[in-house]
């Protein structure tokens, strides 16, 4: 993809990895101190990557970790994005590991006429 001494603008290789959707939101989370880069937090935008330096942010609740393979040259189709990257994110831990998010469904519900009527009587031969 180029020369391997390449260096490019942090918010703009985040923009054309494809991990924000424009260059602005790019640098406004860089600005914020929320990207380290090979481990130190930075908050300049202008902060120069190149191949081989490793990224560390937060993108919804997935802490990425990212090893940035080459600079790109635009913002190229996803499939162009992903060969600037190596992804070193630990997978997610599988839906089994995870407890349910709702309890099951038990059948149980409003009681039927029937069922409270027999209530009704257990009571009344309770209270006599």
């Amino acid at each position: 993809m180029g020369d391997p001494a390449a260096k490019l603008r942090l918010d703009k290789w985040l923009w054309h990895a494809r991990f924000f959707k424009t260059r602005s939101l790019a640098a406004a989370r860089v600005v914020a101190g929320d990207i380290r880069v090979n481990g130190d937090r930075v908050q300049k935008r202008a902060t120069a990557v190149a191949a081989g330096d490793v990224l560390t942010f937060a993108q919804g609740r997935v802490i990425r970790v990212i090893r940035v393979e080459a600079i790109g040259q635009r913002r190229g189709p996803a499939s162009e994005a992903q060969t600037l990257y190596t992804d070193l994110t630990t997978p997610a831990p599988k839906a089994e590991d995870k407890p349910p998010e709702n309890p099951a469904y038990e059948g149980k519900g409003r009681p039927t006429k029937r069922d409270r009527r027999t209530l009704d009587l257990s009571k009344a031969r309770h209270l006599e």
